[in-house]
């Protein structure tokens, strides 16, 4: 049976006059420091962390989590619009928040709130139990395993914190929930539904990712491409079947994609300039339903990683040619190659991630920001920046030093993100991120 996650709890009465408590205490006198103020409402903050660990949705299902985010942004005095970034089946899940305060720049926070299909196995007290449908009508447990829950809950804190110290800033803060990153769509959603025309158009915009390996404490980020170009390539060999005796009658599509797998190899190793990223994985072959007998046709199913899209493109148009090459050689037909554009390469913006550096150091100390080595995963967070606004991703930090440290001495790697083990440890990570992002943008809004 599927559990309904808008069901009442203990927990959940918790929480609501935690907003409350909240709002009041946001109206009091402002704690001058980020750090200062994200100690003194640390237990708060953890508040909210837990319910949204507790309650996590699929992308384009946060309709739960997009309601406790955009009550807890209005609570703190943001205008709130909801009901943006529609799948086109359901209504849009994505939700904005506006602080005006004076004339200024308008910088841009992005929270992004889905979570994975995933049976979480960290043993926490508030660890999801939540079961639900997937796309497909198939039941599937839910987990917030991707840090998610401490991304919205840092935005949460640095809008309130924001909102109790208005003599510190000016201009306007546009606070972003974004549905469905996991599935790359998200960002897409909300641009096409007009979020830079309905609302005001940033000037900066800023994103963050908790980091599995990164102690506690710290953050990383590095100028230009960070994260890659995610596509997907579908390739169908087309082959003529027959009897596994009697190969000479036949067209081998099992061979084709043999030959095919082998020949792709030598695309990023004999094509692409060598100081350019670039990745080609076969990630599934499906071909065949019997030992002795030779099919018509073979699957294979591809993810391609890319920064420049100059690289992009030759990648890709070399996918299909050495396709095309291997059914000529075997005098098949000629394939079918899709090709599915996915999240386009993330970009920090230069002059933006200089301007960082010396307030992050001033903040957090210089031996707690690092420069981030570039990754070939993905985020849709790049999709703004495309846009035109200049924007920065921040890395932060989410396990104690001395959690990684036990790692290394027991020989084993820290659970990585989208792992049933993965959790942040949460007074770190949290506080960071609020001093992180206010920092920011205070540096941004200055008077």
């Amino acid at each position: 049976m599927i559990k309904k996650q808008s069901r009442k709890s203990i927990h959940g009465r918790l929480f609501s006059i935690f907003c409350v408590w909240l709002a009041l205490s946001s109206m009091a006198q402002a704690v001058e420091s980020p750090a200062a103020w994200a100690q003194q409402h640390l237990s708060g903050l953890k508040a909210y962390y837990h319910e949204f660990h507790a309650h996590p949705e699929l992308s384009f299902q946060e309709t739960g989590t997009s309601a406790r985010l955009a009550a807890a942004w209005k609570s703190c005095g943001y205008q709130i619009s909801t009901g943006l970034g529609s799948d086109g089946v359901s209504a849009g899940k994505g939700i904005v928040g506006l602080l005006h305060n004076g004339s200024g720049p308008v910088v841009m926070m992005r929270a992004d709130m889905d979570a994975l299909p995933i049976a979480e196995q960290t043993g926490l007290p508030f660890a999801s139990k939540v079961q639900t449908l997937d796309p497909d009508g198939i039941e599937v447990p839910v987990m917030h395993a991707c840090g998610h829950d401490a991304h919205m809950v840092s935005i949460i804190g640095t809008a309130c914190y924001l909102a109790a110290n208005r003599s510190l800033w000016k201009g306007t803060i546009m606070l972003v929930g974004q549905p469905a990153e996991e599935t790359g769509s998200g960002a897409r959603a909300l641009l096409e539904d007009g979020l830079f025309e309905r609302f005001p158009r940033p000037n900066y915009a800023l994103g963050l990712h908790v980091s599995p390996v990164l102690a506690a404490g710290k953050v990383a980020y590095r100028a230009g491409y960070t994260m890659a170009n995610v596509d997907s390539v579908n390739i169908t060999l087309y082959g003529r079947g027959g009897h596994g005796a009697y190969p000479h009658a036949t067209i081998d599509p099992v061979v084709e994609a043999a030959e095919l797998i082998m020949s792709l190899q030598t695309i990023v190793s004999r094509m692409v300039d060598p100081v350019e990223p670039a990745v080609v994985t076969v990630g599934a072959i499906h071909a065949g339903t019997k030992n002795n007998v030779i099919g018509d046709s073979a699957k294979l199913k591809l993810t391609v990683r890319t920064f420049s899209a100059e690289v992009r493109k030759q990648v890709l148009a070399a996918i299909e040619r050495k396709a095309r090459a291997v059914a000529m050689g075997a005098g098949a037909p000629e394939p079918l190659v899709t090709i599915a554009m996915g999240t386009p390469s993330l970009f920090n913006d230069l002059q933006l991630s200089a301007r960082m550096r010396p307030v992050l150091k001033q903040q957090l100390g210089a031996e707690n920001v690092e420069i981030l080595a570039p990754t070939m995963g993905g985020d849709d967070f790049s999709r703004y920046g495309w846009e035109g606004v200049p924007s920065l991703m921040y890395w932060l930090g989410a396990v104690k030093q001395e959690r990684l440290d036990a790692y290394a001495a027991a020989g084993e790697t820290p659970p990585s993100l989208h792992s049933a083990s993965f959790y942040p440890d949460e007074d770190e990570t949290l506080k960071t991120g609020v001093v992180l992002l206010s920092s920011s943008i205070l540096e941004l809004l200055k008077p």
